[in-house]
């Protein structure tokens, strides 16, 4: 019998460096979201994987690295519900692979609900693009 490989909970940087580059090698290769990423990121991974890096560095760490606002670059692009189910998909997928345990699952619930919200944010501003968000 073979024994069931040991993952590891997200702990440091480093883990959160290869979260980050494995979830978005992977969107680059997805045929529904790579190519929106592609055009709006174009040159600029390296720059956009830092901030990804401190972003979740923030969020997971309490490590206050990142300061900005994450909705506002999202909100005239081309994207719905199938688009975030397909960024949720893959970011349940290649967390599952490589890590387990209560960081991890805190990952799991702030991708949930950062999701969540930006559909909802989404949805007013393209219902009433005049009415400012609070």
């Amino acid at each position: 019998m073979e024994m069931e490989e040991q993952r590891s909970d997200i702990s440091n940087l480093d883990d959160i460096k290869l979260l980050v580059d494995s979830f978005y090698g992977k969107v680059r290769q997805d045929a529904l979201i790579g190519p929106i990423f592609d055009r709006e990121i174009g040159n600029n991974w390296p720059t956009h994987l830092e901030k990804m890096y401190r972003f979740w560095q923030t969020i997971l760490f309490d490590a206050h690295t990142y300061n900005g606002r994450p909705f506002p670059p999202h909100a005239k692009l081309p994207i719905d519900k199938e688009h975030f189910e397909r960024w949720l998909t893959l970011f349940e997928s290649n967390l599952d692979a490589q890590f387990a345990g209560p960081v991890t699952e805190e990952a799991r619930f702030r991708a949930h609900k950062m999701a969540e919200l930006f559909q909802i944010k989404l949805q007013h501003i393209r219902q009433d693009p005049f009415r400012p968000l609070l």
